[in-house]
């Protein structure tokens, strides 16, 4: 997977087995057990089918070396974010052309090559205070439950018809991908906001740099145009207006009377 798609998770309906594939029943039953395991999965579970997605996708993606400049980038301005709510934290680089960041339940930060190109160490500080606040706040772990519920679901379907899906790389790469493309609610964004200002200030860096992360994909935005093709604006549709998120955390960051810095 070279290059990351944007893709839209949709939960998928369970299927009743059919009279003509009653003599698969043993298969349908096994689906129908993965669909409950995975609602009432434990946080131990959970962590081990997030460890292994991000596992596979580390595999199937380029992920810059130790000595790479990217990954010294990373770790210099990551310095200090070890861990959020007692979930250890770890950061790699994937070397691609897609604009984009991410973070997952087991708190394994992925930052793409192309967006550390066009960011400041400040801005991407604030994308990446941003997505910790996903993990924090179990968003990403919520995410990451619904996409195995339509995996179990997709299972149980496929019995039906007398094949059954395994855990193949195939389904390794669904998961992986539910983990990069997570959607999150407005609710959820503005939340995330909220702790991912918090939490860079706990841990000794600038919070300012959530808004400065915010005019610098405001920016991106307004160069990409405002035509219902711009890839920017579709994928900003479904977070909270920019200009309202900007406003919000630079007059926290006032009120806290913390300096803007020069953001180079």
């Amino acid at each position: 997977m070279n290059k990351v798609k944007t893709t839209t998770m949709a939960l998928l309906m369970m299927t009743a087995v059919p009279a003509a594939a009653q003599f698969n029943l043993g298969k349908a039953a096994s689906g129908a057990l993965k669909s409950v395991q995975a609602i009432t999965l434990s946080d131990e579970e959970m962590m081990g089918y997030a460890k292994e997605s991000v596992r596979w996708m580390d595999e199937h993606n380029p992920v810059c070396a130790e000595d790479d400049p990217y990954t010294v980038r990373l770790r210099h301005l990551t310095e200090g974010l070890t861990d959020v709510e007692g979930i250890p934290l770890n950061f790699k680089v994937y070397r691609v052309i897609d604009v984009n960041a991410f973070a997952c339940p087991d708190g394994s930060v992925r930052v793409f090559s192309s967006l550390m190109d066009i960011m400041t160490d400040d801005e991407l500080r604030g994308v990446i205070g941003h997505e910790i606040g996903h993990v924090a706040l179990k968003h990403s772990k919520k995410a990451f439950r619904t996409a195995l519920m339509a995996g179990a679901a997709k299972d149980l379907a496929a019995s039906a018809n007398g094949r059954v899906a395994a855990l193949t790389d195939s389904q390794l790469g669904e998961l992986s991908e539910s983990l990069i493309n997570a959607q999150f609610s407005q609710k959820q964004e503005s939340e995330s906001d909220d702790y991912g200002y918090e939490y860079l200030k706990r841990c000794g860096k600038n919070p300012w740099a959530i808004a400065l992360a915010f005019e610098r994909l405001q920016q991106l935005e307004q160069e990409a145009g405002t035509g219902s093709q711009s890839k920017m604006q579709k994928m900003l549709s479904t977070h909270p207006d920019l200009q309202k998120r900007i406003t919000k955390m630079s007059k926290r960051a006032q009120k806290d009377g913390i300096a803007r810095p020069d953001n180079q």
